[in-house]
């Protein structure tokens, strides 16, 4: 609901539906992973039987968005150390749409979310800083060649990495923008997806 609303802000006109079946997906211009636990949206993905055709939507080009726990889904692998392997599959599968790789909770438990302002292509963003609300956040700790970092964060303890990035037809955000009623980054999506131009068609 969040997104939807973030949407209905923009300059791009958009006109958007959840989604919850396969043939659902004909006729998109593009689609959006939220936020959540990314262990259960990949539980519901195969119980749902639309793990590969989520997969296959993306690898077809067509405009791809993630946040947060989508980040999470959308990447390459998952870099999970010997602490975090108690708690964390360390075979985790994902939709690998981009080269690039995450920690899941990257700055540790839901008490030590925290937002800061980021700065970015002005050409993208103005002048005025994007708001960033880290919530259990993942950590993109490897971006590889072709992306292209947006926006990045630099933690005291973890250094500088980055926090939005592209590759083509994905883009992925390790925070919730939906949440600050800012719409900037929805409307750079919005623009990916009508510059698509070509709806979405099942595979026969």
């Amino acid at each position: 609901a969040e997104h939807i609303a973030t949407f209905n802000k923009c300059h791009t006109k958009v006109v958007c539906k959840e989604i919850r079946k396969t043939e659902q997906l004909a006729g998109l211009d593009g689609l959006v992973i939220p936020g959540g636990e990314s262990t259960v949206m990949l539980k519901l993905l195969k119980e749902f039987e639309m793990f590969d055709a989520v997969r296959t939507f993306g690898t077809s080009g067509m405009p791809f968005f993630g946040t947060c726990a989508g980040c999470i889904l959308m990447s390459r692998s998952i870099d999970v150390d010997a602490a975090m392997a108690q708690s964390i599959d360390p075979n985790q599968r994902t939709l690998d749409l981009a080269d690039y790789s995450v920690t899941r909770n990257a700055y540790g438990a839901q008490v030590h979310s925290f937002e800061c302002d980021l700065q970015g292509d002005k050409a993208i963003f103005g002048d005025t800083p994007c708001r960033a609300v880290m919530i259990r956040a993942p950590m993109i700790t490897r971006a590889g060649e072709g992306t292209e970092t947006l926006l990045a964060h630099t933690h005291e303890d973890k250094g500088t990495t980055p926090v939005l990035l592209r590759q083509g037809n994905v883009l992925a955000c390790t925070f919730h923008p939906e949440i600050t009623g800012d719409a900037r980054i929805h409307e750079y999506f919005a623009r990916m997806a009508s510059a698509h131009a070509l709806p979405y068609t099942l595979p026969k």
